[in-house]
């Protein structure tokens, strides 16, 4: 058993020996370039943010509302987005049917549509006088826009493609072959899902999960477009950074900081685990 460790650690040595000799030194610093073009801003957020009014920024009862709301919305989206992304996913990636490709378009559209269409388009669907918004209203006088629930669909609406996506990528590389052992055991399709193909791809899942609840967390667009930004109601960080940069660009930046701190707090808790080995698999 050592013998064997020590030929895969060798094994892992020459091979990370052999990619270091073998990357040019071109491609190397147009990496470094990379890296310096995703670093610098934020070293510029740290190098500006008033740290001796960090304490009042975070006693503003404002900003604790919008902190609160941005935290339990992306939380209340992903779990939305766990329940029907996930048997989306596994449309995508095992159902055969016709239109597809359509289909798979559509998750992917959100992706690379501007945030404010979005909410547009929202609007154009879920207000007042929208195709599925005017039939609510008129039958239960019920109106989503510019209300928390507004929040968490415009949320969903351009989180929801990091999940399915993530999900059907490992769905599609992973193999079948203890599920068709499953199968030939008698376990039904349901058991089979529940207790082989679920467990199996639960590091993709955590990791679409994250990058929902982080795309959520930081949605700005679709949301000041579709819900507003109604302090206490649908005033999330983000919108609450945009207002208060008019007003104070130091308060702004501390709140940008805020964001930024959850963000990397997220990513320190998940370093080396799940998300790492999907990442590693892919």
């Amino acid at each position: 058993m050592g013998s064997e460790t020590a030929t895969v650690a060798r094994s892992s040595i020459e091979r990370q020996r052999l990619t270091s000799r073998t990357t040019p030194l071109a491609i190397k610093g147009a990496a470094v370039l990379g890296l310096l073009f995703l670093a610098i801003p934020i070293i510029g957020v740290l190098t500006k943010a008033p740290w001796s009014t960090m304490p009042e920024v975070l006693a503003n009862e404002s900003t604790r509302q919008a902190i609160w709301l941005s935290l339990w919305t992306s939380t209340l989206t992903t779990a939305v987005a766990l329940v029907i992304g996930i048997p989306l996913a596994f449309v995508l990636a095992r159902a055969q049917f016709r239109g597809r490709a359509l289909a798979r378009s559509l998750v992917i559209l959100p992706l690379v549509l501007p945030p404010v269409v979005g909410g547009v388009a929202l609007l154009a669907a879920f207000g007042r006088g929208g195709l599925v918004g005017r039939p609510l209203f008129e039958i239960g006088s019920v109106t989503i826009p510019f209300t928390w629930v507004a929040v968490v669909m415009a949320q969903l609406f351009v989180s929801l493609p990091f999940l399915v996506i993530t999900v059907e990528g490992a769905l599609r590389t992973r193999g079948r072959d203890l599920e068709e052992a499953g199968a030939v055991l008698g376990l039904s399709e349901a058991r089979i899902i529940m207790r082989i193909t679920l467990p199996m791809i639960r590091p993709a899942i955590v990791a679409g999960a994250v990058l929902c609840w982080a795309r959520a967390l930081g949605e700005f667009g679709a949301t000041i477009t579709f819900a507003g930004s109604l302090p206490g109601v649908t005033q999330t960080l983000p919108t609450d950074i945009y207002y208060t940069l008019a007003r104070d660009p130091g308060e702004s930046v501390a709140l940008s900081m805020i964001l930024i701190a959850i963000c990397v707090l997220v990513l320190w808790v998940l370093r080396g685990n799940w998300a790492g080995q999907v990442i590693a698999r892919e």
